[in-house]
């Protein structure tokens, strides 16, 4: 286990990386997740602002709020 510890002699090299990549990694996930959620509060504060928009009309479909009328097989309501 001394062995594994020391790295053939440069332990002091090996740990001090590992803990370096280590400091990195946790440095860029909470950067990422602070990110992520200013992000999302500017989304949200965007999406409230924002006026909904009205669902655009497909072919055949009736406005919104406009009557829908029946035809039958001939076409003549």
């Amino acid at each position: 286990m001394d062995g594994f510890l020391s790295m053939g002699g440069y332990a002091a090299y090996v740990w001090s990386s590992y803990g370096a990549a280590a400091v990195v990694l946790v440095g860029l996930l909470v950067l990422s997740l602070t990110g992520l959620r200013r992000v999302e509060r500017t989304l949200a504060t965007l999406e409230a602002a924002k006026p909904r928009r009205r669902r655009e009309l497909t072919a055949g479909s009736p406005p919104t709020g406009a009557p829908v009328v029946e035809t039958s097989a001939g076409g003549v309501p």
